[in-house]
């Protein structure tokens, strides 16, 4: 189908000086960061919370799960918030109901009770979301097309350096503070000694999420004060009334949107099974505590890969490095399920490098060309890490029948069509 020129739509950017778009992604880059470390931070909540409240496995995972659907039920309304008051603006009201999400843990913490803890990571991640859907095309927008990849993998590199950052602060903090607490310890307590007990106990998650309030908080006035570079659409490319084409219309978005969702569930799932697999005694034949610490280094590839991508991607489309690293990622999984002891371990941890570059890469691939549809194709793409929450109980599924080994075929899976993507599927047609 021949397409006229006013069904696309171009951007360009009201810089004020060189010197302000610095100023604008040193902000972001600190979003970002904020946006790692409390999507980490679930992983300190998760022990915490399950001796707490005596929880088994599948139900403090509702802690995971609450955080990350909340992508799929705030991204559509967060991507026409976008279109109607912009991207600064919307960056403010997601800092400030995050800032609130941070706020509800302590009426939470004073009950205690465990779904007004699920109710605060809701509203926290609603408005992560609405950051996340009006950061990331700002900052593919911020600056010439051919280097969106790369400023975006930059951002997406302080998200990971919060990812390794939150365990060992929320380690200090919440666990270590609380002394750790055992079922067996609660057990042995009733009536009002346990309500009392519970209620020391949640108090120690108080204070970090206070001292993040405030913080969301004052970045929130900080964005607001800046002087963002305003984006606009170029002269005479308006679509007319009844002429805005629909967003199903975009191979490459709809493939993107699925490669997106396996993406996102295929990295969680190996970060969410690290611990359990590690500490096998055909794989690393370790303690769970012990095992615990090398979680950290498979987010720490990702933040390291994302500084090397950033810099790649100056130089390699985004597409063809998309797919390399997803192939290397296959290899990596298959030879871990295939192998034993310090190569199966230490293969499964490297690909955490290799998942670098998919988030801003297949973010970027996915809105491009899409003009005025951009906001909401942001929200359609961060809809889809609602994966993060569906492939993890997929893979427990599978593991439960044929074993935690074999059950990152998995995630495996997921790769060889972020692979497709890459190669092929990015490519833009109607």
């Amino acid at each position: 189908m021949m397409l006229h020129a006013r069904d696309r739509e171009d951007f360009h950017v009201d810089s004020l000086s060189a010197l302000n778009t610095r100023k604008t992604m040193l902000v972001m880059t600190a979003l970002f960061f904020m946006c790692g470390f409390l999507a980490t931070l679930n992983d300190i909540l998760i022990p915490h919370l399950k001796a707490l409240f005596e929880l088994n496995y599948a139900q403090v995972m509702l802690v995971q799960f609450s955080f990350f659907s909340s992508f799929l039920i705030f991204s559509y309304p967060s991507g026409k918030l976008v279109e109607r008051i912009g991207y600064q603006r919307a960056l403010v009201i997601g800092l400030c109901t995050m800032g609130i999400g941070a706020l509800l843990f302590l009426p939470a913490a004073a009950v205690p009770s465990f779904l007004m803890f699920m109710f605060a990571l809701v509203v926290l991640a609603g408005g992560v979301t609405a950051l996340q859907v009006s950061g990331n095309p700002y900052v593919s927008i911020l600056g010439p097309p051919r280097t969106a990849s790369s400023r975006l993998n930059l951002t997406q590199a302080f998200n990971s350096l919060g990812s390794t950052i939150a365990p060992s602060v929320g380690g200090a903090l919440i666990l270590h503070a609380a002394g750790s607490p055992t079922l067996e310890q609660v057990h042995q307590l009733t009536g009002s000694a346990l309500h009392a007990y519970r209620v020391q106990q949640a108090s120690y998650v108080q204070r970090p999420y206070i001292g993040i309030a405030l913080t969301l908080f004052v970045l929130g006035f900080a964005v607001a004060r800046q002087n963002f570079p305003q984006i606009h659409s170029a002269e005479g490319s308006q679509s007319l009334p009844g002429e805005l084409p629909s967003l199903w219309n975009h191979r490459h978005l709809i493939l993107g949107v699925a490669a997106m969702f396996l993406y996102c569930g295929a990295e969680i799932t190996i970060g969410s099974f690290l611990v359990n697999y590690i500490s096998q005694p055909n794989i690393g034949a370790m303690t769970p505590r012990a095992a615990s610490a090398y979680v950290s280094i498979y987010w720490g590839g990702s933040m390291i890969g994302r500084f090397i991508g950033s810099a790649l991607l100056r130089v390699i489309r985004t597409g063809t490095l998309l797919c390399f690293n997803a192939i290397v990622a296959v290899m990596l999984v298959t030879v871990s399920i295939a192998s034993h002891g310090s190569l199966a371990m230490w293969t499964i941890l490297l690909v955490g490098t290799f998942n670098s570059i998919m988030f801003p890469s297949l973010f970027t691939l996915g809105i491009a060309n899409l003009g005025a549809l951009t906001g909401k194709a942001s929200g359609v793409l961060m809809s889809a890490a609602v994966g993060a929450a569906v492939i993890p109980v997929l893979q427990g599924a599978v593991a439960d029948r044929i074993g935690v080994h074999s059950s990152f075929l998995v995630p495996a899976i997921c790769y060889v069509y972020v692979a497709f993507y890459g190669f092929k599927g990015c490519h833009p047609k109607r």
